[in-house]
C-alpha cells in the first residue's frame, strides 16, 4: 500500500473501515488513487476515498452500501 493512503487512513482513524471493505474495493482505491498522473488528482481520489470509508458508503463515487 502506498506510503500516502496508509498515512491518510491512519490519521484519520480509518483502518479498519478499509479493511471492511470487499477486496476488489480495497484493490480498485489503490489502483484509482496511484494511477492519477498530478498529483492534485491523487489527492482528490484519496480525500473521496476517505469520505467514502467514514460515511460508510459510496465506492470511487458510485452507490454502494456496507
Amino acid at each position: 500500500m502506498p506510503g500516502i493512503v496508509c498515512d491518510a487512513l491512519r490519521n484519520h482513524d480509518l483502518e479498519q473501515a478499509y479493511r471492511d471493505r470487499p477486496p476488489y474495493q480495497r484493490n480498485d482505491y489503490l489502483w484509482w488513487i496511484n494511477d492519477a498522473k498530478r498529483d492534485e488528482t491523487k489527492e482528490r481520489r484519496l480525500a473521496k476515498m476517505l469520505e467514502e470509508l467514514r460515511q460508510g458508503q459510496g465506492y470511487m463515487g458510485m452507490k454502494w452500501n456496507s
